[in-house]
């Protein structure tokens, strides 16, 4: 295994989930998925995304709003088992590709929206709305390992401002990849040596990268921040289509 290139993969998937709350598989992934199986590379980060967004989690924490949060976090509890078991029956790659292609193509399209759905402030939506909107992210986040992508297009949508995108979008995510990890575990042979000399390699680049990006969140206002996670979507997508 080429330890540097751990390093840099995690590092990146740091800077990118410490800035956004979301989207470290999508960057460390661009590189972990060229140098180690998908077997060995996946566990690794979820467990590296679990550890960089319960850090910056900090940030915000007094944003939750849980009237909000919880619809959405039992939606996405109904639909990640279901996309767990649909990966044992199925191919994925048709699905991935298509949502790759649905991300890129509305990074592309909202880059252009005149205006905003909802003005800024408003609040978490509905909690039908949040439920469904969960449940999809689960079946999603199960299938391509982006539980984040739809929580942030429905938060983009309303143009919620940043801190409160965050607190919905953050939980979420990080709940998302705990019970993964805990379902994934039980599978034979999934926490191995390897894993864990990975993980020991990849601790230092993570909390470089990690508070690096929440740095950079501190410093950038709504607009730019809107814009920042346009970008990330699109090229999410279309790291999706390889």
């Amino acid at each position: 295994m080429d330890h540097v290139a751990l390093s840099l993969a995690v590092f990146l998937g740091g800077l990118v989930s410490g800035f956004s709350g979301f989207a470290f598989s999508a960057a460390a992934g661009a590189i972990l998925l060229h140098v180690l199986q998908p077997i060995e590379a996946i566990p690794l980060m979820m467990i590296c995304s679990i550890a960089t967004q319960a850090t910056s989690m900090v940030m915000v924490r007094k944003f939750i709003v849980w009237a909000d949060l919880l619809p959405l976090l039992s939606g996405g509890l109904v639909g990640l088992p279901i996309a767990l078991f649909l990966l044992t029956v199925m191919e994925p790659t048709a699905f991935r590709v298509a949502f790759g292609i649905f991300l890129a193509s509305y990074a592309l399209l909202m880059c252009h929206r005149p205006g905003t759905i909802a003005a800024p402030g408003s609040g978490g939506g509905a909690p039908a709305a949040n439920s469904i909107v969960g449940f999809g992210s689960g079946l999603v986040g199960g299938l391509t390992a982006m539980p984040g992508a739809l929580p942030v297009i429905w938060c983009q949508w309303r143009s919620v401002p940043k801190e409160r995108q965050r607190a919905m979008v953050q939980p979420f995510t990080l709940l998302m990849q705990i019970f993964a990890v805990a379902m994934l575990s039980l599978s034979p042979g999934m926490i191995n040596r390897e894993l864990i000399v990975n993980i020991g390699f990849a601790i230092p680049a993570l909390i470089v990268g990690t508070h690096a990006g929440m740095a950079l969140f501190g410093r950038v206002d709504d607009r730019k921040f809107r814009l920042a996670i346009l970008v990330l979507l699109f090229v999410s997508g279309c790291l999706m289509l390889r």
